[in-house]
């Protein structure tokens, strides 16, 4: 009987506090519906300012897009068509080197040999004579000049 009592006593307190919690949570409740109602307006009025600066932003970005989507058409048509890939590889006297090995090589170089700036590079030509292995270049169509591979 002594369990059953204090069960008892127990819940007789214990309803106090949930009253008062539930007391609480009704109370938070309403202060959110009321913050919600109240921001509802100004939330209104921001998207209607931001409605013409999204026109503009799209109007202006159609360009840009319509460039985009007309050199994907044109990657998709030329996927189709089969376009061709290239690798190239020079092999000779047990070493191999492909084209991009030479740019490479041609680019260095230029930037730590003749002590150019590499964003002045724009163009080379490229001539391979594995029998002396050298590749003779033309940097810029005025640059001339040959390293050893």
């Amino acid at each position: 009987m002594k369990e059953t009592k204090k069960t008892t006593r127990a819940a007789s307190k214990a309803e106090p506090v949930k009253d008062a919690v539930k007391a609480e949570a009704a109370k938070v409740e309403n202060a959110v519906k009321s913050a919600a109602t109240k921001a509802k307006p100004a939330v209104k009025a921001a998207a209607e300012k931001a409605k013409p600066v999204v026109k503009a932003a799209k109007e202006k970005a159609a360009p840009v897009v319509k460039a985009a989507e007309k050199k994907a058409a044109a990657a998709k048509a030329a996927i189709g068509k089969g376009a061709v890939t290239e690798k190239i590889s020079v092999q000779f006297g047990g070493k191999s080197y492909t084209t991009e090995d030479f740019v490479r090589i041609a680019k260095d170089v230029w930037k730590y040999d003749l002590g150019r700036e590499e964003s002045e590079f724009k163009s080379v030509e490229l001539f391979v004579k594995p029998e002396e292995s050298t590749v003779y270049y033309v940097i810029n169509e005025d640059v001339l000049g040959n390293f050893a591979i």
